[in-house]
């Protein structure tokens, strides 16, 4: 780059002092840096009145000169995935409106004719993405996505080498895939990090595949951990303003060691391209499916067997707890490993084989990368009181998840008058108001037949139909029980009252509404 004679620098007898400063500078802020210090940027002739940039301390941290050695070091691992498929795409063909007995008639016939013979045909379809390599012997990992519904699949490597693809092992809740290519020479690979040491801020880079211009490499931080973007049930991405556009999917997110720390998957936009927003597998997620892919071809995750819901300011004043975490048990799965364990609707699960619950969308995710049949110890609060109990976990059924629990059908409740409270009409479960509201025969408890639209109940969405099925934790037969158990939560000095909800159906969740100001 040619400095421009305006911005030359004033020579003083300081010069050598100077030199020596704008060559540190030059390091650590990189030639753009290094001029400003100079006031050698156009429009920027340094005088005596310019300050001076400052230049950080030794050790303190800066961004990177340059992260070229580092990607040329990479780039051979990172591959592009080309897909293709089969579907069934009928050719839609306007059809002219004519006059009855047109002269033309017999050309558009004989037109729609031509068309219509190869309107079934099926046509392919090809789609682009990203992977890389995490064993030379040819082991390749990119998003389900990606390769879903695929025919054939091909890896295309940086040198230009391009290989068939085979299926090791596809898992749908983390959108993740395992891929097998026979290689003639051992492949460049690289290794999974701990991306559970990274830290918001940190530096990270991208390489992949967007819009197939293959090779592209981006940098920039994390922006932040942990996000939950309904995408599944175990979501717990990376989000970092990288550019990831449509084509990296399923490439690996960097960090400044070379770690894949992450598998970037989708991105936030209203145009299609990049705006700083993306989202990224964390590798401690991914690590574990990965190697259950490999080994099984399959997903292989425990199975607790309890609903959960998470756990509000609401719920947590409800409950008597100091504040709102963990997660708590809307229901329980007959005879399965909570069940066995002696877990119960109500309990508040704080901390998982040793390791704390700090919200409901934790749990999941522990639950399933621990092993089967391995006996942990749960420790919930019941009551305002902690306990630890054992569980040893199931097989999670991947294609089933667990279904209602079926009860007896029991003796028909007696009649009995309506009671109000806390804007709720309430009546026990007659014959006729059982059917009235198609509640099933396993569903007990007291049915709220009304709710006062601007009570905070209504707010809660609790509506005409439910079934209280307890009250502060305490089970509930009649209206009379509902109302002295909101009285003595009155009496007790609490502003709101945890009610366990039935549907229709018997789906429990829990709720706690204000019942003073």
């Amino acid at each position: 780059m040619r400095v421009t004679p305006s911005s030359a620098t004033v020579r003083t007898s300081a010069g050598a002092l100077r030199a020596a400063r704008l060559k540190q500078a030059g390091a650590v802020l990189g030639l753009a840096g290094a001029l400003a210090l100079a006031g050698a940027l156009p429009g920027r002739a340094e005088t005596a009145a310019t300050p001076a940039v400052p230049v950080p301390a030794p050790g303190h941290p800066a961004g990177p000169a340059s992260v070229a050695d580092l990607a040329e070091g990479l780039l051979d691992a990172v591959v592009n995935i080309s897909t293709s498929q089969k579907v069934e795409a009928p050719s839609q063909v306007p059809v002219p409106k004519l006059p009855e007995g047109s002269p033309f008639q017999d050309f558009f016939d004989q037109f729609m004719d031509r068309q219509g013979k190869g309107a079934d045909r099926p046509q392919r379809v090809q789609s682009l993405g990203s992977g890389f390599v995490i064993d030379p012997a040819g082991i390749v990992v990119t998003n389900n996505h990606v390769i879903d519904g695929a025919d054939e699949i091909t890896v295309n490597f940086s040198d230009g080498t391009k290989l068939k693809a085979e299926v090791v092992g596809r898992d749908k809740k983390t959108d993740l895939a395992v891929l097998k290519v026979k290689p003639e020479k051992p492949l460049k690979a690289v290794d999974l990090g701990d991306s559970n040491k990274i830290r918001v801020g940190d530096w990270v880079m991208a390489i992949g595949n967007p819009f197939g211009l293959g090779g592209t490499v981006t940098l920039g931080i994390v922006s932040a951990r942990n996000r939950n973007i309904n995408a599944g049930p175990y979501d717990d991405f990376i989000q970092t303003d990288t550019a990831i556009n449509r084509g990296n999917s399923g490439g690996p997110l960097f960090d400044m060691y070379g770690k894949v720390i992450g598998i970037n998957t989708a991105i936030i936009s209203p145009s299609g391209g990049s705006i700083g927003i993306g989202f990224a597998i964390p590798a401690s997620t991914a690590s574990h499916v990965i190697t259950q892919l490999r080994e099984f071809g399959e997903t292989r995750r425990g199975w607790l067997g309890v609903r959960i819901q998470e756990v509000s300011d609401d719920i947590a004043e409800g409950l008597g707890l100091k504040s709102a975490k963990g997660a708590l048990v809307a229901g329980v799965t007959a005879d399965g490993p909570a069940a066995k364990a002696g877990i119960e609707p109500g309990d508040v699960i704080l901390t998982f084989d040793g390791q704390p619950v700090p919200k409901m969308s934790d749990l999941p995710r522990m639950v399933a990368d621990t092993g089967i049949g391995k006996k942990v110890d749960v420790v919930i609060v019941r009551k305002g009181k902690e306990q630890t109990l054992q569980v040893e976990l199931q097989r999670l059924d991947e294609k089933a998840e667990p279904g209602d629990e079926a009860g007896d059908a029991g003796d028909k409740a007696p009649k009995a008058a309506a009671t109000e409270v806390a804007g709720l009409k309430l009546s026990a479960i007659t014959a006729e108001l059982k059917a009235k509201f198609k509640i099933a025969d396993s569903v007990k408890g007291v049915l709220v037949t009304d709710v006062d639209p601007a009570s905070n109940a209504a707010e809660k969405r609790v509506q005409a139909g439910d079934v209280i099925v307890e009250v502060a934790q305490e089970p509930v037969t009649s209206p009379q029980d509902v109302a002295e158990r909101i009285a003595k939560a009155k009496k007790d000095g609490r502003k709101t009252v945890l009610l366990l909800l039935a549907n229709p159906s018997g789906d429990l969740r829990f709720t706690a509404i204000r019942i003073s100001e």
